[in-house]
């Protein structure tokens, strides 16, 4: 079941538009019951809190890929025709999902590759996009898991 916080941000605007996305997936049970939650804020504060759902035989891996899937579409959404505007600094404690997507190893799981790809092009709709891993006690700082 999703919780979800009343959108208080304004609409995206200007070029110089930016956004914080923390991420963070698990499963209970590995593969097991996926779950996942995000926060994306920008300057003002806090824009949207999110924890979703993915059902079972998911693994970790798959649920931090499609956790962060869910915010880009969630921010991509948000930003319209702005969303090329947006720079981005996503924040996750996945070392496996950050070096990925940054290119620093390959993707060599066969379930794992369209999650990557789905990943990979959400970002490029975006304007600038950093990744920064942080440690897990960061996350559950933010998120709570």
């Amino acid at each position: 079941m999703a919780t979800l916080i009343r959108d208080s941000a304004p609409k995206p605007e200007s070029p110089d538009t930016a956004y914080e996305i923390i991420f963070d997936g698990g499963a209970i049970g590995n593969p097991g019951k996926g779950y996942g939650s995000f926060v994306i804020r920008n300057a003002d504060g806090m824009v949207k809190r999110q924890r979703v759902e993915f059902g079972d035989w998911i693994t970790n891996n798959q649920a931090e890929y499609r956790t962060l899937i869910e915010a880009l579409l969630w921010l991509q959404t948000f930003a319209g025709e702005c969303a090329r505007s947006v720079a981005i600094t996503i924040y996750g404690d996945s070392v496996l999902v950050i070096n990925q997507i940054e290119g620093n190893w390959k993707v060599r799981n066969s379930k794992l590759m369209p999650l990557f790809s789905e990943a990979t092009a959400l970002l490029a709709q975006f304007g600038e996009v950093r990744l920064k891993w942080q440690p897990r006690a960061a996350s559950v700082r933010v998120l709570g898991h």
